[in-house]
């Protein structure tokens, strides 16, 4: 029992929970809505960037999909290009 608890808190993990964008549709494609704002802000940095594969966790397919995802929403006026600089 000890030894179970020694070995699990050996390794400290800094990486943030893996975030669920993508959804299925009836006919089982996966998309991501790009109305869906509050959702692609948790992928994009503070500068208003699009972060990569590493901190998003998502793989290349679902990467693509949220890059195009946020330039529809930033096209439509839902998400800005950049923050305001005061």
């Amino acid at each position: 029992m000890a030894r179970e608890k020694e070995e699990k808190s050996t390794f400290q993990s800094f990486s943030k929970p893996k975030i669920k964008v993508t959804r299925t549709s009836e006919s089982g494609d996966e998309y991501i809505d790009y109305k869906d704002t509050e959702s692609l802000r948790k992928m994009m940095t503070g500068n208003g960037k699009i972060q990569n594969r590493k901190r998003t966790g998502a793989n290349a397919m679902e990467q693509r999909m949220i890059g195009t995802a946020i330039k529809r929403a930033r096209y439509m006026s839902l998400l800005p290009y950049a923050t305001s600089i005061g």
